[in-house]
């Protein structure tokens, strides 16, 4: 076995164990309520840290002592018997160890088995928010560390809980938990805001600590780790998009009761908040780009112009060389770096055998591009649908001839009786039915004689005086194998009829 392999990171490791610390101090606290039952301590502590973080799913900036008291007061109901003042002395002791008085961050000694050194670790679990003058009341939130702590109770691992986020997010919008959905959503968007806290950090640490090609290598490689996560979490965001856009298209088109319409709302607000959460992250993708492009290059460039400044020319080169009574050969070693590198032009007779640009010149006569169909071929056309559809008509009619309406299923029985059948193999009977539909109410003088609806020609002049109506069934009618059509009611009447 490898001591140093086994031993790597023990600080991290510790580092992650002392978010704990300030539960089990509170764990210690014997305190007891009114009646004097002990007070679970640690399990308030962990409430404490719930109720922060719902603050900050919510976008509430305004929580404080009186705030959690009165959490703590409702949760505790019927369990810990303490007046309101005796809750806000309980909460401020939870915040108070949580974030000391004294505004410092909570520190940790422990010794270091990787370095064989005392090392100290620094966290800060909860940090002042805003502080509001009128009440003389301080506010709280969590600090990324508080973040850490709460999604380690969950057991996750901080830099992938946007990627598991995002899994439990398709996995509820697939059950229809419309409601679970966007308080993940919620949660996402505080992932990338804690991620948005490290990047800002990384970029300080860059321009801090890079002072050598060692710790640059290491942080390229950490900023290439991230830029690849931050990639397939945005290709993940694209998918959830086109989910969600489909789940709503879907619910849009449905006949709506009260409780669609309630799940329409709910998958809008679901989009809009998913829009922002991705924007959010975008920037983040941007930003990992730019700490990639520009700081790390920065940061090289500086070691650079580092080593250009504690180098004195005069001293190392031209006082050696003239100084001491070097040979030839060793003079030649002294000056080799900073002379030109030696450049040879040759040709190689491979080249012959390359890949040859051969074009050929010839004028062009005709202009590439899709052939178009004359004006004569496209009245030909419409004069051949138009004749199709007087037909139809003109059977319709005559199905007609004892109903004032009649609907397309009785009318392919009509069809199918007379002889006709072979009509319904065609699609040109379905599309007439559609446009008559997309046209209703039909009479002349009127769309009819519009240039692009032409085609109905013959069929206004057969209804004469009288209009076409056409309304939906709620059935399907099929015609034949190839083709089905829903069905509707067509009724011929005067113009003031009512259907």
């Amino acid at each position: 076995m490898e001591i140093k392999d086994i031993t790597f990171g023990y600080s991290e490791r510790i580092a992650r164990i002392v978010l704990f610390e300030p539960l089990y101090e509170l764990e210690r606290k014997k305190q007891v309520d009114l009646e004097g039952n002990p007070i679970d301590m640690k399990g308030l502590g962990l409430l404490t840290l719930l109720f922060f973080f719902e603050q900050k799913l919510m976008r509430n900036h305004r929580a404080g002592v009186k705030e959690l008291a009165a959490f703590l007061q409702k949760v505790t109901e019927n369990q810990v018997t303490l007046d309101v003042s005796g809750f806000e002395d309980l909460s401020r002791t939870i915040i108070q160890t949580f974030r000391p008085a004294s505004g410092k961050k909570r520190e940790a000694s422990f010794f270091n088995w990787e370095t064989k050194q005392l090392d100290t670790v620094y966290f800060s679990i909860l940090k002042a928010h805003s502080f509001d003058v009128k009440t003389n009341s301080q506010y709280y939130t969590l600090d990324e560390d508080g973040l850490e702590l709460v999604f380690a109770t969950k057991e996750f691992y901080s830099e992938f809980q946007l990627s598991i986020n995002q899994l439990m997010l398709r996995k509820q919008l697939e059950k229809g938990e419309f409601k679970g959905a966007l308080r993940q959503i919620n949660e996402m968007r505080i992932d990338v805001e804690a991620l948005e806290e490290r990047m800002v950090k990384l970029e300080h640490e860059i321009k801090r600590n890079i002072i050598s090609e060692d710790t640059h290598a290491r942080y390229k490689a950490l900023l290439e780790d991230i830029l690849y996560r931050l990639n397939l979490e945005n290709e993940e965001f694209q998918e959830l998009h086109d989910f969600v856009k489909e789940t709503k298209e879907r619910l849009y088109y449905k006949d709506h009761t009260k409780q669609e319409r309630k799940t329409y709302e709910l998958v809008l607000e679901i989009s809009k908040e998913l829009e922002k959460v991705h924007a959010a992250h975008t920037s983040l993708l941007q930003k990992s780009i730019h700490l990639k492009n520009t700081a790390l290059q920065a940061a090289q460039e500086s070691l650079y112009y580092v080593g250009i400044d504690s180098f004195n020319f005069d001293q190392d080169i031209t006082s050696r060389m003239i100084s001491s009574p070097l040979p030839l050969q060793s003079m030649k070693g002294i000056m080799a770096p900073f002379l030109k590198v030696q450049e040879t032009k040759q040709w190689s007779l491979l080249t012959v055998f390359t890949e040859q640009n051969i074009t050929e010149e010839r004028e062009k006569h005709e202009q590439d591009g899709f052939l178009e169909v004359s004006e004569g071929e496209t009245l030909r056309y419409q004069q051949m649908i138009a004749r199709y559809y007087e037909k139809f008509m003109q059977l319709l009619l005559d199905a007609m001839a004892d109903h004032q309406a009649i609907s397309i299923e009785d009318y392919f029985q009509y069809l199918k009786t007379n002889g006709y059948e072979h009509l319904l193999e065609s699609r040109y009977v379905y599309d007439f039915f559609i446009l008559l539909h997309h046209r209703s109410p039909i009479r002349k003088n009127s769309e009819g004689e519009d240039e692009q609806t032409h085609v109905l020609d013959g069929v206004t002049s057969l209804l004469g005086s009288k209009t076409l109506y056409v309304t939906e069934q709620p059935s399907i009618i099929n015609g034949s194998k190839r083709f089905s059509i829903q069905n509707m009611l067509i009724a011929v009447g005067d113009e003031h009829s009512a259907f």
